[in-house]
């Protein structure tokens, strides 16, 4: 969508006679950049880049994004390279009873990880109600509550359910996640995938990151190397989660000037 408007504003510039569509000043947004000057190993164009870190070790832009914020100069975060495999994997367990609800012909077999509706255009209307009560007990606060009701119930088992992963991180990292996030914010995540799955499951932030002292908080930072740019998939995830009140923005890594 943010593709095609995009579009309509172009149309709409001179010599054309087109009055800009109300959500043109929206799309000139774009998040807080960071700027950091990296030491590159190598410049192959192709291929993903790689720094030498704070400690000297080889890392990727990502890495080196993660070793910068933890320094105490930069606030002391503690970070995950996370991508979309933590938000599907919290999306599972807290919506579980909405994944699994029993709406009729969406389960053919006992085997299967998801329903077979989902990421379609029925998928959040068939369990709106479901949709509503979760993620307004996730808004209220209840993340943690729910997180622990579903582990204790299916993690000795680790029973599939597609985007959830039951080795990556820990019950007790996964609860700290969403105390550091908050509950307006994590739901909001979790209602734009309810909303549209096929489309709100790509090109979330790289990374997140969180502290509890001295006040819990989290950020959500999408990292870009020396020849990268945002996809409109990346800017659509930021403006959603900037619009949600989250702290949000982009790191840009680049290499020293040629002398």
């Amino acid at each position: 969508r943010l593709a095609l408007q995009g579009r309509v504003v172009r149309l709409a510039k001179p010599p054309r006679r087109w009055k800009a569509p109300p959500f043109a000043a929206r799309l000139q947004w774009r998040p807080r950049e960071t700027r950091l000057e990296g030491r590159p190993l190598r410049k192959r164009v192709g291929r993903k880049s790689e720094f030498y870190g704070f400690d000297d070790a080889v890392v990727t832009v990502e890495q080196l994004a993660l070793q910068h914020f933890a320094r105490e100069e930069e606030g002391a975060w503690r970070g995950v390279h996370s991508e979309n495999g933590l938000w599907l994997t919290l999306f599972g367990l807290l919506m579980w009873d909405a994944l699994f609800a029993p709406v009729p012909e969406v389960f053919q077999h006992a085997f299967q990880s998801a329903p077979l509706d989902l990421g379609t255009a029925t998928f959040f209307a068939a369990r709106e109600e479901h949709f509503g009560r979760l993620l307004g007990e996730v808004r209220a606060g209840r993340a943690g509550e729910m997180l622990r009701e579903v582990w204790q119930r299916e993690a000795e088992r680790q029973t599939c359910c597609r985007g959830v992963s039951w080795t990556r991180h820990t019950l007790g990292e996964l609860e700290t996640f969403v105390k550091c996030l908050g509950g307006p914010g994590l739901a909001a995540i979790l209602g734009l995938i309810a909303s549209d799955y096929a489309n709100w499951t790509g090109g979330m932030p790289d990374l997140f990151l969180w502290r509890q002292e001295p006040e819990a908080g989290a950020r959500l930072v999408e990292v870009k190397g020396p020849r990268d740019r945002l996809s409109d998939q990346q800017l659509a995830w930021l403006m959603a989660l900037d619009g949600a009140g989250l702290d949000v923005g982009t790191l840009r890594v680049h290499e020293p000037a040629a002398v």
